[in-house]
């Protein structure tokens, strides 16, 4: 992947910080509804990993070990399903970036929308889907300009 590629972040910068305010705001609708940053860092690493964004998935898995998330529930993520570690909430959390990162396939189906319904409120449903449509969003643009995820140096 050396090929050089435009960053939509560089060439058009004034979307991209309209981009970046809007997570601000998904940030701040998801702490206002009760959404923590556990949970939402999770949705984020999830939808990144399923869209094979190695730059946002770095980011997130470093905010979410700020916010207290342990290395064995990190690597849990991508089998959640046959994991124990995740609560109730945070298995319909995963649900839902599922659904909303493979928006194209099926929509938000009616059980996966049913299921998701029951766990959280209408205001916390609203903010996980803001954070998905976010994050789906930059990954899209990292994706497509092939920004690069160095070796980190050993410590």
């Amino acid at each position: 992947m050396s090929e050089k590629r435009v960053h939509l972040s560089r060439t058009e910068p004034a979307a991209y910080q309209a981009l970046d305010a809007f997570s601000t705001t998904v940030s701040e609708i998801c702490a206002a509804n009760g959404i923590d940053d556990r949970l939402k860092e999770l949705v984020m690493i999830h939808c990144s990993q399923l869209n094979g964004c190695a730059y946002c998935t770095r980011i997130h898995v470093d905010r979410a070990v700020a916010a207290g998330i342990d290395v064995d529930t990190l690597t849990q993520v991508p089998t959640w399903r046959e994991s124990g570690v995740f609560s109730d909430r945070e298995c319909a959390a995963l649900e839902l970036a599922e659904a909303f990162t493979f928006i194209h396939e099926d929509g938000i189906p009616d059980d996966v929308y049913d299921r998701v319904g029951s766990v959280f409120t209408e205001k916390e449903y609203a903010a996980l889907s803001w954070a998905c449509v976010s994050i789906n969003a930059f990954n899209r643009i990292v994706i497509a300009g092939r920004y690069p995820v160095a070796p980190r140096a050993a410590k």
